[in-house]
């Protein structure tokens, strides 16, 4: 198996995690130094920042001012601002260093993978023809439960509901 090596996130993974504390992603957009907290442009809804501790150069993320970790309670017009953050920092990013590919996702919650479980936001992971996929690093596993087939299925009739009333 292929390794990750990604020295700088072990001062994330060290790092104490008070349960009081305040949420890091409210914290710094409200702070006038964008620079330190590594964000690189606002939004009326959002704003878009450099991790911290990255998995790779150019892991950016989009953060949406509102506090939620409910994916549900995200406005029409928050997502859209959002998703142009996205495509936006997939252009910056091709621009300046050429990747092959992006993950682009959220990990919702502390099973999936969140390590700031209260604040919804998304990655934007730049890739590269040979380096490694997280997944497969983390667990050598992949499962699936259900046949594609049935997946889709079910996923289209309950997107054919929701999406009738839309404006897309």
């Amino acid at each position: 198996m292929k390794q990750l090596w990604a020295p700088w996130r072990m001062a994330y993974i060290r790092s104490a995690h008070e349960e009081n504390a305040p949420c890091l992603f409210c914290k710094i957009q409200n702070e006038k130094s964008d620079k330190v907290n590594l964000i690189l442009a606002r939004g009326k809804f959002s704003f878009v920042m450099m991790n911290k501790f990255p998995y790779t150069n150019g892991h950016l993320m989009v953060v949406p001012f509102q506090h939620t970790a409910d994916l549900s309670k995200i406005t029409n017009d928050e997502l859209l601002e959002i998703n142009h953050f996205i495509r936006l920092s997939c252009q910056i990013l091709t621009e300046f260093c050429h990747p092959q590919g992006f993950n682009i996702g959220m990990n919702l919650g502390m099973v999936a993978g969140a390590g700031i479980t209260e604040h919804l936001h998304q990655h934007i992971v730049p890739r590269w023809l040979g380096d490694t996929n997280f997944m497969p690093i983390l667990t050598d596993t992949r499962i699936i439960s259900e046949s594609i087939e049935t997946t889709y299925e079910e996923l289209v009739k309950l997107l054919q509901k929701r999406t009738s009333s839309m404006f897309f």
